[in-house]
């Protein structure tokens, strides 16, 4: 049963009304807003929107570089890893900003415009992977289970069998794939120069190697690397481990410092009191605001007095943030769902720190497609952050 505390109208998980305002602290470049529209693509927009955001900073040029291209490389790379793992692994559309940094080394980039439109192979204007996620994980999930191999008698007695691999399952997969998303070029023409996936990638000035990824939880020990326990980490790439106040000194530096931060992280968990019961399920709706509940902003902080005479406190010193959102992790309350793109700090006028945000639900949503994220609720949802390394300071990456 959901308890009512504090302002009786402001029970709920919430997002601010509209009478928010904001004033912008810090603002760093970015592209424009995309729409992934019906497909889970979050983590490659928000990907490629750091890189494109990395090469204003470095350059100023402006790159609109293609998601459906990582989307085609990244899902053919999740068929091959699940079928060498005999179906044991996640087969969706979800990812992580490793995987798109991944891709890239691997196989290149290109712009936009080098594939089909998003959407235009299945008569849509937007990517939308309603019927290709049907077939997809049909014929994944096929060979992955074993019905890609034979067992012939061998003609020693009968008695002893081999395994031979149907030739060419991985085509069977790349052809949904193409079919749907849309083939990956081999070479094009940009600027009128020819590149190929690889030498366009080569020539955007990013070094691939320079980003890490970054969390904070207390099952592994601080200071060192660990895979990150979520389904859709399928490649296990590992994050190293920092206590998340040292995480958000980190990720305000680098804002400050002109840096963009790729942030995964949970947008449809459920938040409780500390006696277990629950206080809402969270609705990270479209109005383009997301702050805590008040019950649990005065959980992990002292309250304002200035602002909160007669409020009831729920302050609880044992249920500070680091051990909260371990408790959400570990009863999978909290969840790894959404990728977006951190590019800015805000004051609001409520007097708590917000950080500016690019979604990749178009510019109908939100703030013409930007949010606001209140630090706290930045600190309790935050799965990853993913930057440059040159954004962060040595000091902060070892042990005090």
């Amino acid at each position: 049963m959901i308890k009512t505390f504090l302002f009786i109208s402001l029970t709920l998980f919430c997002f601010a009304a509209s009478a928010q305002t904001f004033t912008t602290i810090k603002e760093n470049p970015i592209t424009s807003v995309k729409d992934q529209h019906l497909s889970g693509t979050c983590w490659d927009f928000a990907t490629l929107g750091l890189v494109e955001s990395e090469i204003l900073r470095k350059t100023g040029k402006t790159y609109d570089l293609c998601e459906m291209f990582v989307a085609n490389k990244d899902y053919m790379d999740c068929a091959t890893h699940h079928v060498r793992m005999h179906g044991f692994s996640q087969i969706c559309e979800g990812g992580s900003a490793d995987d798109v940094f991944e891709v890239i080394k691997k196989y290149g980039i290109c712009p936009e415009d080098a594939m089909p439109a998003p959407g235009s192979l299945v008569g849509d204007s937007l990517a939308n992977f309603e019927e290709f996620r049907k077939d997809f994980k049909k014929i994944v999930k096929y060979y992955g289970t074993g019905n890609n191999h034979i067992f012939p008698a061998d003609t020693m007695g009968g008695l002893e069998y081999f395994v031979r691999t149907i030739p060419g399952w991985q085509d069977s997969v790349q052809n949904v794939i193409d079919r749907f998303i849309g083939k990956c070029p081999e070479s094009f023409i940009y600027d009128d120069k020819t590149y190929t996936p690889k030498t366009f990638a080569a020539s955007l000035g990013i070094d691939w190697n320079n980003y890490i990824s970054l969390t904070s939880f207390t099952h592994h020990p601080f200071y060192e690397d660990f895979v990150i326990e979520s389904p859709h980490k399928w490649r296990m790439r590992p994050s190293f481990n920092l206590p998340i106040d040292r995480l958000m000194t980190i990720l305000d530096n680098a804002i400050m410092k002109g840096y963009c931060v790729a942030w995964g992280g949970d947008v449809s968990g459920v938040f409780e009191k500390r006696d277990g019961e629950y206080v809402t399920k969270s609705d990270f709706n479209n109005n383009g605001i997301a702050k805590l509940p008040n019950s649990l902003f005065f959980m992990v902080r002292p309250p304002d007095p200035e602002w909160c005479e007669g409020c009831i406190i729920d302050y609880d010193i044992e249920g500070l943030i680091q051990n909260y959102r371990q408790k959400k992790w570990d009863n999978w309350t909290f969840t790894y769902d959404h990728v977006m793109l951190i590019y800015g700090i805000a004051k609001g006028s409520d007097r708590q720190k917000y950080y500016m945000v690019k979604n990749s639900w178009g510019s109908q949503y939100g703030y013409k497609g930007i949010w606001y994220m209140s630090e706290d609720y930045i600190k309790l949802n935050t799965t990853y952050l993913f930057l440059c390394k040159d954004a962060i300071s040595k000091k902060l990456m070892k042990r005090p």
